[in-house]
């Protein structure tokens, strides 16, 4: 019998598939949020410096290289820190590996990346939040399939990702279904193995990202392959970084100078999506246009909240239900966040994108 709480998949096989994946200027706040979390032993709560020391370079992850396009898109000039390296990662298993092995300073991910890694007793915190609205994934079948709905998952083998942003969408779309975890089979994969796995038959359904599908459909539709949709939401898009950079005061003032970046792309992005489509989705990812307006029809308004309360109370509800099934042990996810940083998003952008 697996010695994993949930039937059919084993804790070592999780554990494995998951680790061994292949992620000078004024005008910074003195304290950028007004309280300073209890943080995690080590971490440090020092009022964030107002300027960006010389010298200083950050490694920032660029998943399929689009958050520097969007810099250079948006005209947003250059960051007061040298970017000592683009990584091309985004899967949450490989940026925590990344962040292990010191060649990543900052990352842009959903809010399970930072659980597995408190889980797996490396210390990192979220330093910047965009909340996410509309769902960002839709279920997909294998080809030849004749599941139509969350209810016929009951049974089948569904492709499981415990690190990552997808897999609290199953996690979480089940629920909802009303089906536990041993009424399905939950097959232990990382995001970048499911369309293979799909394409396989290895497993029934897989979450896909908005940006995967029409190209999914445009190979395996006629074969029988089809999406259904849900409504459960992955809230958190966020930043977060290692304890360790955060603790180096000049890493710290060059992410918090990062932080508007990040979110002014974001915004430009969203009210751009012509260009985007255009210059993105067509010219570096190989799709019709017609693809990626279908992607870009879908994007969510990026939203930045002033207070970080609703982050915090959804991060929680997501490490509960993933304690519940036994993958991680309980705990307060207060711990995830650096309160320091708390707001510098929301006053980067006009009032309409903050929440």
């Amino acid at each position: 019998m697996s010695s994993s709480p949930v039937p059919g998949v084993d804790r070592r096989l999780f554990l494995t598939s998951l680790l061994g994946a292949a992620a000078g200027v004024t005008g910074l706040t003195g304290c950028a949020g007004s309280s300073a979390a209890a943080d995690s032993e080590g971490a440090s709560t020092a009022p964030l410096a107002t300027r960006v020391p010389a010298g200083t370079s950050l490694k920032i992850a660029s998943y399929q290289n689009a958050q520097q396009l969007q810099i250079r898109l948006a005209k947003l000039g250059d960051p007061p820190f040298k970017v000592g390296n683009w990584l091309n990662i985004g899967a949450g298993p490989d940026v925590i590996n990344a962040f292990r092995a010191e060649s990543l300073d900052v990352a842009n991910n959903a809010g399970i990346p930072p659980i597995q890694a408190y889980y797996q007793g490396f210390d990192a915190k979220i330093v910047a939040i965009n909340i996410t609205r509309k769902p960002n994934y839709l279920f997909a079948t294998k080809p030849g399939s004749n599941i139509r709905s969350v209810a016929d998952f009951k049974g089948r083998r569904l492709a499981f990702s415990q690190g990552q942003a997808q897999g609290v969408v199953l996690l979480r779309a089940l629920k909802k279904a009303g089906l536990k975890y041993d009424e399905v089979e939950l097959v232990p994969l990382t995001s970048n193995q499911f369309l293979t796995a799909l394409q396989s038959g290895q497993v029934d359904i897989a979450p896909l990202g908005n940006t995967q599908v029409p190209a999914y459909l445009a190979q395996y539709g006629s074969k029988g392959a089809r999406t259904i949709t849900t409504d459960v939401v992955d809230l958190l898009n966020l930043l977060w970084a290692p304890v360790s950079v955060l603790n180096d005061s000049a890493k710290a003032a060059a992410i918090a100078a990062y932080i508007p970046f990040w979110a002014k792309s974001q915004v430009w992005t969203y009210e751009n999506p012509d260009t985007w489509n255009e210059e993105f989705y067509v010219k570096t990812q190989n799709l019709t246009l017609a693809q990626a307006e279908s992607i870009t029809a879908l994007a969510n308004k990026p939203l930045f909240p002033p207070s970080w309360d609703e982050a915090i109370k959804w991060e929680q509800e997501t490490a509960d239900l993933l304690a519940e099934g036994g993958f991680v042990k309980k705990f307060d996810v207060g711990e995830l966040f650096d309160h320091r940083f708390e707001g510098i998003a929301a006053k980067s952008v006009p009032a309409e994108y903050r929440r």
